[in-house]
């Protein structure tokens, strides 16, 4: 079950960095999506969007403003599901995956991956 962190960060106290160590401490197939290149464990943090093949979970760490831009691209990797982490929640986008039969969990993936819920 691969997982996109789409805005991951370098940054080890940003919960982005935090949930892609958790993911791949759970044995969780991880890619990211950053501002800035680099590696956090084994994952590197792209910084152009790659086509990743079988994602199953995008789970979100950028601002509703800032998603605009990638809606075309998140949608358009056909994910299962998508987490909108606290401070990602964005309707707009939440409607547009429903539409394509794309769940949408409000949640929090550390809360999820720490409760059995992932």
């Amino acid at each position: 079950m691969k997982t996109l962190v789409f805005g991951g960060s370098l940054n080890p106290e940003r919960y982005s960095n935090i949930a892609i160590n958790r993911l791949e401490d759970n044995d969780i197939e991880v890619v990211s999506y950053g501002l800035r290149s680099g590696n956090v464990g084994n994952v590197s943090i792209d910084t152009i969007l790659k086509d990743y093949e079988d994602v199953h979970t995008i789970t979100l760490y950028m601002n509703p403003k800032r998603q605009q831009e990638f809606y075309t691209y998140l949608l358009g990797l056909k994910p299962k599901r998508i987490i909108m982490n606290p401070g990602t929640e964005n309707d707009e986008l939440a409607a547009m995956a429903r539409e394509q039969a794309i769940e949408v969990v409000k949640a929090c993936t550390l809360v999820m991956l720490s409760t059995d819920q992932y």
